[in-house]
């Protein structure tokens, strides 16, 4: 071909190419505006949110180590004291583990199921750099993987929990096991009823706020099933068995209310106004408790013990989780004046009454404080009590029925549930040491190293 034809056959050839082309150049034309304004659309993190659940997520997570393990550690005979610490360090790093496996997919992953997130988030599929979550504002979001990691703090927290009700007896791993299998079928199951949009509680219109029900009301149940299948401690009602040292359980106890201000105040998921009315309430209920718990023991007992005033600061910390930010300041004040006379009333009277042997109060102050927390929250979210209000056309009894709705809920579960996974876990592994390794001492006898040395 010469020269000529050459370029006459490029140029014809040009001009078609651009024939055909000339409809999609325009198309592309008209969609980049469309693709540049979808983006901008696109809800994008707030470097300060971030950065708030980022702190939030930490401080939850100093409240299981050392907080809790130190807390419940003091509460202990000194033989039993590096078994706590132990038990609440392997099921927080174990939670961790089966959290990103499948807890988070469990609570969270998306399904329109009222009791089960599905397996759509399994090994955090999905969940990436550029991912996010929503918060309770329009339009404003957080990166996931901080809400994934904030909510795996809670499910690391609330197992340890229940081992306070019966340490010094538990096998170490009886202990591990029943946290596996609880966390998957009652905690996974009630974090998505109340926390996530399909859930069943979530959409009765059930408030909790920061886990009274997820949490504590779940813990409370899962440790008095546990102590009374367990079983009392040898010696229980005839030997000593007084805290090791009260020092230790208040330096627990103030670890857990610092970071029970990530706890209540993260549950905003923002860092606004609704954060900061969080952090004022966590401070006044749990003062106000503090206070009316000293009060009742030197009405009662002549005296007002350093152990009281750490259970009152426990029980009121409890109380206004559900209530954190729904509350008034004025509110959250008369919720700790009266949970910790309930709590009082439950480990001095009840529990001595039916005998059952719940070493660190789980029950006792957990539970009868989230029961009590939950259905508080249905009076004083009322904005005539200072709250944040209803949702319309929601009264403040319609509200308490909801709440007691979701309390019986969460206690017939977790009750049910509880009970035959202590009864898996004694077929497998057995639930407690041998009365030899009891009177040794678990340090010793589980772990091969005491706390102490003489």
């Amino acid at each position: 071909m010469s020269s000529s034809k050459l370029s006459t056959s490029l140029v014809r050839i040009g001009a078609a190419s651009a024939a055909l082309l000339a409809p999609v150049a325009a198309f592309a034309q008209e969609a980049a505006p469309a693709a540049a304004a979808a983006a901008a659309a696109a809800p994008v993190p707030d470097k300060a949110d971030t950065a708030f659940m980022f702190i939030s997520t930490l401080l939850v997570f100093f409240m299981l180590i050392p907080g809790l393990a130190l807390f419940y550690g003091g509460l202990v005979r000194a033989k039993n004291m590096l078994s706590v610490l132990m038990q609440c360090t392997v099921i927080g790093a174990t939670m961790m583990i089966v959290w990103v496996v499948y807890g988070y997919s469990f609570a969270f992953g998306g399904s329109t199921s009222p009791y089960f997130g599905g397996f759509a988030k399994m090994f955090l599929s999905g969940v990436s750099v550029d991912s996010t979550a929503a918060t309770f504002s329009e339009g404003v979001v957080i990166p996931e993987y901080i809400f994934m990691l904030f909510q795996m703090t809670f499910a690391a927290l609330t197992p340890a929990l229940i081992v306070g009700a019966f340490a010094e007896r538990i096998k170490f791993s009886a202990a591990v096991l029943f946290s596996v299998l609880w966390a998957t079928f009652v905690y996974f199951p009630i974090a998505h009823m109340v926390w996530d949009g399909n859930g069943l509680l979530f959409g009765m219109g059930a408030l909790d706020f920061a886990g009274g029900t997820v949490v504590h009301i779940n813990a409370g149940v899962a440790g008095l099933i546990g102590a009374i299948m367990v079983g009392n401690r040898t010696g229980f009602g005839r030997d000593m068995m007084a805290p090791h040292s009260m020092t230790l359980t208040l330096v627990g106890a103030a670890m857990l209310w610092f970071g029970w201000f990530g706890f209540n105040a993260g549950s905003n998921l923002e860092a606004s106004g609704g954060a900061m009315l969080a952090t004022v309430n966590t401070f006044l209920a749990t003062a106000a408790a503090i206070l009316s718990w000293s009060v009742v023991e030197t009405f009662t007992r002549g005296k007002a013990s350093m152990l009281g005033a750490a259970s009152g600061m426990i029980a009121g910390l409890v109380a206004i989780t559900p209530a954190a930010g729904i509350a008034g300041p004025m509110g959250a004040i008369v919720m700790g004046l009266i949970v910790s006379p309930l709590c009082y009333f439950f480990v001095s009277v009840v529990k001595n009454k039916f005998g059952y042997d719940d070493t660190a109060d789980v029950f006792g102050v957990h539970g009868v404080g989230g029961f009590f927390g939950a259905l508080a929250t249905g009076i004083f979210a009322s904005s005539s009590l200072g709250g944040i209000g209803y949702a319309d056309g929601v009264t403040m009894g319609g509200q308490f029925m909801t709440q007691l709705t979701a309390v019986a809920i969460t206690i017939v579960w977790c009750g049910i549930v509880s009970a035959i996974l202590y009864k898996v876990v004694d077929a497998i592994v057995g639930l407690r040491v041998s009365v030899e390794a009891e009177r040794e001492g678990l340090d010793l006898s589980s772990h091969g190293e005491a706390a102490y040395h003489s």
